[in-house]
């Protein structure tokens, strides 16, 4: 795409090998969920290509997104004391939407797999297009979702480590799977995703207050992010761990040296350690002034940074030793926190520290955007499909 190639000949040859191979162990996914899945994809009709259906949950996202951003872009809306005596700024027809909305992309994320085995048109395009969406869908969810909590006595510093802990999640599985050769379906991740249908169902019903009350002395935002930080550790961490010894123990993983079994922690150690440098030591407090740009560019560089390990697991390759959108990143962020009073040097100041970030969020986001289009269009043309056509798939 423009000339720029992100796919080798190691890449392509990876892809033609490759098997899809997942393990599912949650009871709700495979008692509840699947059941409802199998008798949805039923109504979709089998001249619908599956990452038609896989984009059009992930636009549903998007909208979610803009649509909360529009009547709340800083977060304040769950101010109960600035509100008491007048409207809520955010509707709660628009809660209803994000969490139809939210419902009905859940549901296409699990039928569009399920429409491409029923089709015949089952492709490592699919699975890549699928997670590769999913991973920016990840932090986008918890963006929107800020604004039930609200950063009055929810800091935005808070919810950056709230972030930081969903990605991680998410890229765990991953990491994972580099390493197994076997995707191993986290098991809360349907559970959570219902959770959060559930809480924008109640937010309509009962109105955005029901976070900032307290139950039994708790307000229901701090069992929420208790709820975050443990279920990573308890539900998936050690099981991830457990399944990775396991696979060199016996053998059957893909054996690689230590070094290259860990660099795709690195670029995601990193992202982790420069965002929270900012976050914290910003000159200009930075997060509290721009947290929806904070947060938008923290999960572009994720989904960027995941995706180049997905393109990695299913070729089996090695993944990227650093991320090069990490690069300009680390350099706002030196400007960003140089304790500039120290050395007698004129203070960064919040408008400068403001162009910074739209700067760097834009080009961080464009450069996404051509990786994760250049990377489809050369792998529809290695495969001769279309991507958002029903294209017979065959191996090579």
């Amino acid at each position: 795409m423009f000339g720029i190639k992100y796919l080798t000949e190691a890449h392509l040859k990876g892809f033609d090998k490759y098997k899809y191979n997942c393990i599912d162990t949650s009871w709700f996914s495979n008692n509840v969920m699947h059941p409802f899945w199998n008798k949805c994809v039923k109504f979709f009709p089998r001249w619908l290509a599956p990452n038609l259906i896989t984009f059009s949950g992930f636009l549903l996202t998007i909208f979610n997104f803009f649509l909360i951003a529009f009547y709340d872009y800083d977060f304040e809306a769950a101010d109960y004391e600035k509100y008491r005596n007048e409207p809520n700024p955010i509707p709660r027809w628009v809660w209803m939407v994000a969490g139809v909305n939210l419902f009905i992309a859940y549901t296409l994320d699990g039928i569009d797999g399920k429409q491409a085995r029923r089709t015949g048109t089952s492709s490592p395009l699919g699975e890549l297009f699928d997670h590769g969406l999913d991973s920016y869908s990840t932090s986008i969810i918890h963006i929107y979702m800020y604004s039930l909590f609200g950063r009055v006595d929810f800091s935005p510093i808070r919810m950056h480590f709230i972030t930081l802990m969903g990605v991680v999640n998410f890229y765990i599985t991953h990491f994972e799977k580099y390493n197994t050769g076997v995707m191993y379906l986290p098991i809360a991740y349907d559970y959570v995703m219902c959770s959060v249908c559930l809480s924008l169902a109640f937010t309509t019903i009962i109105g955005p207050w029901i976070w900032t009350t307290k139950y039994f002395g708790i307000l229901p935002r701090q069992f929420f992010e208790v709820l975050l930080y443990s279920s990573g550790p308890i539900t998936s961490w050690w099981v991830t761990g457990r399944n990775i010894y396991r696979s060199y123990k016996n053998k059957t993983g893909k054996m690689r040296p230590f070094g290259e079994a860990v660099r795709p922690l690195v670029p995601l150690g990193f992202l982790c350690f420069i965002t929270t440098v900012w976050a914290l030591f910003s000159v200009n407090k930075i997060v509290f002034d721009q947290p929806r740009l904070f947060f938008v560019l923290t999960g572009t560089l994720f989904s960027n940074i995941c995706c180049r390990l997905i393109v990695a697991q299913m070729s089996d390759t090695p993944t990227d030793r650093f991320n090069a959108l990490l690069y300009p990143t680390a350099i706002c962020v030196a400007f960003g926190c140089f304790p500039y009073s120290s050395f007698n040097l004129t203070q960064l100041s919040l408008e400068t520290e403001r162009w910074l970030i739209y700067l760097l969020t834009a080009l961080v986001t464009l450069a996404h955007l051509h990786y994760g289009a250049g990377v489809v269009c050369e792998m529809c043309d290695h495969f001769k499909i279309r991507c958002f056509k029903k294209t017979t798939y065959a191996l090579k």
